[in-house]
């Protein structure tokens, strides 16, 4: 058996020493949250603040650490971030006007990449290497495998945290060029406390789902909820593009075995996880779970191979034809379009599939409507009219799909809050949309 000991001794650095090798007017590659590589970031940062490195962008989705190039707005034209998919300091730094955002659907990502970047560097956070000179890329998998594609230099963070996905992606030490030793504690999402309106919202949602469906879950607290009221159900099956607490919880308890899917029998199959370290100890060394390419697991065609699949997902707002905006208020921008079209396309095209938009019916403590009559000027569709399908609010479920403008409003305001009932119905007669 080869031994790869020298060959990673000869390519270890420490974190500074990987910065100094970047050059002014690179674009370095990171793939999304726990794939992250904090250390080399930071170096990074300091090395732009001290000789003036200029014009180095790096490509981010769902950012996990608070990054400088999002935080810091001194490092703009030295060091700036381009995000697929916002996290908060994404967010921040966007609004500003010192960040970038690049909009897609998730599972296209992979060929964007191929056909419109080069990157000079791809940075990656890795388990420890194994005996035949393979590094795991853990949790995550989502586009890894085309910024490999497409990338000059692979610099490798070792996080001894970092689990080891037996059925997830692998670099080989032949393919790395820099390695650095950095483990820190792997991020974790802070627990959600149910409120009432989620518990009821998730009651409704659960009471679709049958014995044997196959579910992808957003992440939330009306995720968490649904999660928590199929728990008494039987022969779930997980396909998802993040797998989270609430998914654990039902493999504990023996809702998920995934025995009744016809794609991966008998395995969960997400691209990233994200949560708590009960995840990441889950996934380690576990066959169970495959994380897999985003380009696969997020293809609609792919998604809807498995009958009764059951997506659930998130809204920040709605209209009376059934517009879902999840990315934006107004003009401001709040995160990326990620994969919920994906999933709502994929669920519907399932044979007994049904995809739900789930949220309260009200935000800003009451004061506020979230279905409109019209969207909010400004405000980025992210599912499409002609695309929904349920929409839940903790007064009810609207079915859209397949239903006349008129229907659409009257089954909307119907799960409006009672406050915003007359509103929502005098403005759709005023528009002539109620007949």
């Amino acid at each position: 058996m080869t031994d790869y000991s020298a060959a990673y001794q000869g390519k270890l650095k420490t974190a500074a020493e990987a910065a100094e090798i970047v050059r002014d007017g690179w674009t370095l590659g990171m793939d999304a949250a726990l794939s992250q590589t904090p250390g080399i970031m930071e170096a990074l940062a300091e090395r732009a603040r001290q000789d003036g490195l200029h014009g180095v962008k790096v490509h981010t989705l769902l950012d996990a650490y608070p990054f400088a190039f999002y935080a810091d707005e001194s490092l703009n034209g030295r060091l700036n971030g381009v995000s697929w998919f916002s996290s908060a300091g994404a967010r921040k730094a966007i609004n500003a006007g010192y960040a970038d955002f690049i909009p897609g659907y998730y599972r296209d990502f992979p060929g964007l990449i191929r056909a419109n970047y080069d990157y000079d560097a791809f940075c990656v956070s890795v388990s420890p290497m194994d005996k035949n000179g393979y590094f795991s890329l853990g949790c995550t998998n989502s586009y890894a495998m085309a910024m490999l594609e497409k990338s000059k230099r692979v610099f490798v963070e070792v996080n001894a945290n970092q689990p080891r996905a037996v059925c997830g992606g692998q670099i080989h030490i032949s393919r790395v060029d820099v390695i650095v030793e950095h483990t820190v504690e792997l991020p974790v999402l802070p627990p959600v406390t149910l409120d009432e309106t989620s518990i009821t919202i998730g009651n409704l949602i659960a009471e679709q789902i049958p014995d044997g469906a196959c579910i992808q879950l957003g992440i939330g607290a009306i995720p968490d909820a649904v999660g928590a009221a199929l728990k008494a159900k039987h022969d779930l099956g997980i396909h998802t593009e993040m797998f989270t607490d609430s998914m654990v919880e039902l493999i504990e308890c023996g809702a998920v075995n995934n025995s009744r899917k016809q794609l991966h029998p008998g395995q969960s199959v997400t691209t990233f996880a994200f949560g708590s370290k009960r995840i990441y100890d889950y996934i380690d060394d576990n066959p169970a779970i495959a994380v897999l390419p985003v380009d696969y697991v997020n293809d609609p065609a792919v998604i809807c191979r498995n009958d009764n699949m059951i997506s659930i997902n998130a809204a920040l707002e709605v209209d009376l034809w059934g517009q879902v905006c999840a990315e934006s208020v107004g003009t401001r921008h709040i995160s990326g379009s990620g994969g919920q079209i994906d999933y709502v396309r994929g669920a519907c095209q399932s044979k007994g599939g049904k995809s739900f938009i789930a949220f309260p019916s009200t935000a800003k403590g009451g004061t506020i409507s979230k279905i409109k009559s019209t969207l909010t000027p400004g405000a980025v569709v992210t599912t499409s009219k002609n695309d929904v399908d349920y929409i839940v609010t903790e007064y009810g479920l609207a079915h859209l799909r397949g239903r006349s403008l008129s229907e659409r409003a009257k089954a909307l305001i119907a799960i409006a809050h009672p406050d915003f009932r007359d509103e929502l119905r005098f403005e759709a007669k005023k528009r002539g949309i109620l007949i």
